[in-house]
């Protein structure tokens, strides 16, 4: 049997997207995305608790959402989680989890009452937000997404 390696997030980004160029020239975006789970406990109270994840995105796709990845905008993100491994000053081996992007759709913002970009004050369909990644790392061979369909999307 084989293994899955995928991740579904929506969130709202935590601060503006970073755009950077490896030595050999390929683009890669990161942002941080905060995805907020609510719940009433046994006593009635309600419960709040914010997970934070690392998110790259490689490619064009990098370079064409990086304006658009604004802090507090609303995002759906489809990817793998990939965790490295790296020596801190002291020697010590330390990790990284992250999830690597290979489809980003605009949602929104908080103050939007639609989806789409903020300035555009449209809904979804104004959005042109769909970007889906056909290229990964410059060490993964440029691994291909599926699409999906509305229908396959589990909310």
């Amino acid at each position: 049997m084989g293994s899955v390696n995928r991740v579904f997030l929506v969130g709202n980004l935590g601060r503006d997207a970073e755009l950077r160029h490896t030595p050999s020239g390929s683009a890669v975006g990161n942002f941080s995305l905060a995805t907020t789970d609510n719940w009433t406990d046994k006593a009635g109270q309600r419960q709040e608790r914010t997970e934070w994840h690392r998110v790259d995105v490689w490619g064009r796709q990098a370079e064409s959402l990086q304006p658009y990845l604004t802090k507090g905008k609303q995002v759906f993100v489809e990817g793998r989680i990939q965790t490295d491994e790296w020596n801190d000053r002291d020697g010590n081996k330390r990790y990284t989890t992250k999830i690597v992007a290979n489809r980003i759709t605009l949602l929104g913002s908080r103050g939007d009452s639609g989806g789409g970009r903020g300035d555009s004050g449209g809904g979804r369909g104004d959005s042109g937000g769909d970007f889906q990644q056909h290229e990964g790392p410059p060490d993964e061979g440029g691994e291909a997404s599926q699409e999906l369909n509305e229908d396959d999307i589990p909310f």
